[in-house]
């Protein structure tokens, strides 16, 4: 299966990548990875890769949702790579935004940094999406509607 590429560009220059979806499972649920992966030099240039965990939080337990991220967010994930050390002249190589170095300092409006993809040991991720969560709650999950008494679609129940 080949991968899209996709096209950017961020002060002047050209940057190409791609995101590919997976899905981490935590201790209580399965959530949503998108592996995004750009190159700034051609295709053979050091490459900036972050794993993007959506924060968004289902009813219906482990199942993931549709989140992937838009231009904006790649964009946002690239001028934060550029000012922490990714150069994507150098020849070779991944850069990689982890977790563990860059989580404290960078999150996305839908997506955490995670690890977890490249190493199970790394911090549980049902509960940084659970506390993330609950730090900005997004709109309510509507109920499901109800017939109202002007519903002429037939009766509720079926007939005896």
């Amino acid at each position: 299966m080949n991968e899209r590429l996709r096209k950017l560009h961020v002060d002047g220059r050209e940057f190409v990548w791609t995101g590919r979806i997976h899905h981490v499972a935590g201790e209580r649920d399965c959530h949503r990875c998108v592996r995004v992966r750009v190159w700034g030099a051609g295709k053979n240039s050091r490459a900036l890769q972050a794993d993007l965990l959506s924060k968004a939080v289902l009813p219906w337990g482990c199942a993931t949702d549709s989140t992937y991220p838009c231009p904006k967010d790649v964009r946002t994930v690239i001028e934060y790579a550029l000012t922490h050390g990714w150069n994507p002249n150098v020849m070779g190589g991944t850069f990689f935004l982890t977790e563990s170095e860059h989580a404290s300092a960078f999150e996305l409006a839908d997506f955490l940094l995670t690890d977890r993809l490249r190493d199970e040991a790394a911090p549980e991720p049902t509960t940084r999406v659970f506390r993330s969560f609950d730090e900005n709650p997004g709109p309510p999950i509507p109920a499901p509607a109800k017939a109202s008494p002007e519903d002429r679609s037939g009766p509720a129940a079926p007939a005896p």
